[in-house]
């Protein structure tokens, strides 16, 4: 099971509806889901720093078919 932690957060109104409005969703939800943005976007930023330094041995369709 996974660990959860409640937060309090205080948020300018109008950001919270954009967000809600751009998900679709609760806030509960909404803020979920920009969590796992971040988290995300770190490890893109990890990945894209990489770019050029691992070689890929691999074809599209090899890996298209390990799916």
């Amino acid at each position: 099971m996974k660990r959860t932690r409640r937060i309090t957060v205080t948020a300018p109104q109008d950001l919270v509806e954009k967000a809600q409005a751009a998900t679709g969703a609760s806030i509960p939800q909404t803020v979920r889901a920009g969590l796992q943005l971040l988290a995300a976007a770190r490890a893109y930023a990890r990945v894209l720093r990489l770019r050029g330094k691992v070689r890929i041995t691999r074809t599209l369709a090899e890996l298209k078919a390990d799916r």
